[in-house]
Order: structure tokens, then C-alpha cells, then sequence
């Protein structure tokens, strides 16, 4: 996945969530070699907190060398995205 795409389909989920807050992108996972190879490179902000962690567009990244690269929702991730934050425009 590249940043491009990761952004296309965080904006495509929002879309088709409705205003339906379970539905919305809540969960980024990232099999470490993305992350490496091309996922890293997107801006970010620091992390303002230890439980903040890794954020893009203000969606909790997840990396491990054995995740599937994907996004997930929030009802999907359950305690794994929190704390949820509304989505951030796209840079």
C-alpha cells in the first residue's frame, strides 16, 4: 500500500461510513516492511501522548511484522484504535 492509497481509502471508508461513528476508519495496521519501505515516509505529528502512539490523520497505527496491511474500522478494532479521533483532512 502506498500513501496514496492508504489516504484514498481512509477518505473512501469515511465516505461510506455516513456519519456512522462504527464505520469509520478506525485501526491502521502495517506489515513492517510497508511501513519501512513506503508507509513511514507520509507526515505525521509526534505523538502528544505514550497511549497516542503512531498517527496518521489522527488514526492509530499499528505496526508488527505480522500484520496484514489494512485499515480497519472502528467497530473492527474495538479497544485496539482508541482513543478515536475524528479523521483529519488528507495533507
Amino acid at each position: 500500500m502506498t500513501p496514496e492509497d492508504l489516504n484514498a481509502r481512509l477518505d473512501a471508508m469515511a465516505a461510506e461510513a455516513n456519519g456512522d461513528p462504527d464505520r469509520m476508519p478506525g485501526l491502521i495496521t502495517v506489515q513492517t516492511d510497508d511501513w519501512i519501505e513506503r508507509i513511514a515516509t507520509i507526515d505525521r505529528p509526534r505523538p502528544r501522548t505514550i497511549a497516542d502512539g503512531i498517527r496518521i490523520r489522527d488514526i492509530k497505527v499499528a505496526v508488527s511484522s505480522t500484520a496484514e496491511t489494512k485499515v480497519l474500522t472502528r467497530a473492527e478494532a474495538g479497544k485496539a484504535g482508541e482513543p478515536y479521533r475524528d479523521l483529519t483532512a488528507a495533507p
